[in-house]
């Protein structure tokens, strides 16, 4: 389950920042993912809890952001949303795609004390 070692760096960040802004609570994480990112959000949100424990985190609340996948197909020239990293293009069947978006995970903004 990377999603724990994922939770892990977070906190690295948060104390990181803490560190050199000067704060000593975290009280609310935002963080961005994408459905290419290969993150499993129940498991993110279950590790956060875990990991965050006895921290300067371990109130805080994780809101996620998803955002959608985008792909520009080289056929039609359009820019598109897909679930999957292989789907084709609604528009024209292609299966000629350059990902654009959703493979994003990264941490949005904090709210601090």
């Amino acid at each position: 389950m990377h999603e724990m070692s994922i939770c892990e760096s977070i906190l690295g960040v948060l104390r990181d920042q803490a560190h050199q802004q000067k704060f000593d609570k975290v009280k609310r994480v935002c963080v961005e993912i994408g459905p290419l990112s290969g993150v499993e959000i129940e498991a993110l949100r279950f590790g956060f809890d875990v990991v965050m424990r006895g921290s300067i985190a371990e109130e805080a609340v994780l809101d996620i952001i998803e955002t959608p996948a985008k792909a520009w197909c080289f056929s039609c020239g359009k820019d598109i949303v897909i679930i999957e990293r292989y789907d084709p293009c609604p528009d024209c069947g292609s299966h000629q795609l350059q990902v654009t978006g959703g493979e994003e995970l990264r941490i949005k903004e904090l709210e601090v004390n």
